[in-house]
């Protein structure tokens, strides 16, 4: 609690040796923290309790890599279109990085290579890093292979793995590789696939604590392509015209600029009660929704069921007040295969993406997207 008051709230809870952030918790108060020690304890009784300061809004670095005797072989730096706080394994993943600056990748490639040197790593290892206010710093490192490293390999035609081995066995002192050529540049998108559906009663929402049941990779000439065909992969099926929004009011302003693309791409908008005042008073044509508890028409449980909505964006976060409602929203959403999307980010990527790629309302939501396999673009 002392350590909590010093550096100030949020602070990140971690129990010891568990895996896919299971117990993983962000306190906001000294009564949330009390609540998520007692917790984070019963899972990892006999280790000790990691806390640290959480730092908001900051952009996550994944980095794949394998070394010999503290010296790096390979290495593959991706980045998460979420923010900070989404775990790894939910995350969507770009490689190579496409918003972070040189001198930030710079950061993380030197970084690399001194923690190989130090720790004196022999085989592959995994790591996560924040950049905020263009300062790097380290989540994590991991001595391991992350279930990133399959992606990693795929995109930059090098198999980390077989790499790995051979440092591990040791019979050969290994040279550092680069990429093979390429006939042209492409970018790798990952994203996350759940099992929501099948697993009754679970919130689909995103945190720190892993949710994902498997993932796809796609490759594109851009972020756009790539990223539409890994949402489409996933099997997500692009809306045609009816959004829902659903947002916390603190999370209004950042959301507009998506919701703005999306309008003038020809998309209709719907939202619940605060959210489409909001969005009204700001310009935006919005039809406004009804909770069901509220007895008005139109429902929003009405429009999902008939599946007239085809898109639901929920935007909550810890001072959400509706938190059952939205719950319930999410899971009607998902209990009728609605695609659901919960990260800002996501959705603004997803608004550049249908920009960039022509793709507007009542269209063909896959005539621009490049069909190309990895192995057309890498021979």
């Amino acid at each position: 609690l002392a350590f909590c008051e010093k550096v100030g709230y949020p602070c990140l809870v971690r129990p010891s040796y568990v895996l896919s952030g299971a117990a993983m918790n962000v306190a906001y108060s000294a009564e949330a923290l009390v609540g998520f020690l007692s917790e984070a304890v019963e899972v990892s009784r006999d280790h000790p309790v990691v806390v640290s300061k959480f730092i908001e809004n900051g952009r996550e670095i994944d980095v794949d890599a394998v070394a010999q005797d503290g010296r790096l072989l390979l290495k593959a730096i991706s980045e998460h279109v979420e923010n900070a706080g989404v775990h790894s394994g939910d995350a969507t993943l770009m490689l190579p990085p496409q918003s972070i600056g040189f001198r930030e990748v710079n950061l993380v490639e030197e970084i690399t290579h001194k923690l190989a040197e130090a720790l004196e790593i022999t085989g592959p290892f995994n790591m996560q890093l924040i950049v905020k206010d263009a300062t790097v710093k380290v989540i994590e490192c991991n001595l391991r292979a992350s279930r990133s490293c399959p992606f990693s390999s795929k995109v930059t035609g090098i198999n980390f793995i077989e790499t790995a081995t051979k440092a591990m066995i040791g019979v050969e002192q290994l040279l550092p590789q680069e990429p093979p050529p390429v006939r042209e540049p492409y970018v790798g998108v990952k994203a996350p696939m759940f099992s929501f559906q099948r697993l009754k009663g679970a919130d689909p929402s995103l945190g720190v604590e892993m949710a994902s049941t498997g993932e796809v990779a796609c490759f594109g000439p851009n972020r756009y392509d790539a990223f539409l065909k890994a949402l489409m992969s996933t099997g997500m099926k692009l809306p045609r015209s009816k959004i829902l929004v659903s947002m916390q009011e603190q999370l209004q302003a950042e959301a507009v600029p998506a919701l703005q693309k999306l309008d003038t791409l020809g998309y209709e908008l719907f939202g619940t009660e605060k959210t489409a005042k909001y969005l009204q008073e700001r310009g935006l044509p919005v039809t406004l929704l009804h909770y069901r508890e509220s007895q008005l028409e139109p429902c929003i449980d009405d429009l999902i069921l008939r599946r007239d909505i085809e898109l639901v964006c929920m935007f909550s976060n810890q001072y959400s007040k509706r938190t059952l409602t939205n719950y319930a929203l999410r899971r009607l959403a998902v209990d009728y295969g609605v695609p659901l999307i919960t990260n800002i980010q996501v959705a603004q990527l997803f608004a550049d993406s249908l920009e960039a790629m022509g793709v507007r309302a009542e269209s063909d939501s896959s005539k621009n997207l490049d069909p190309r396999s990895i192995h057309e673009w890498c021979t």
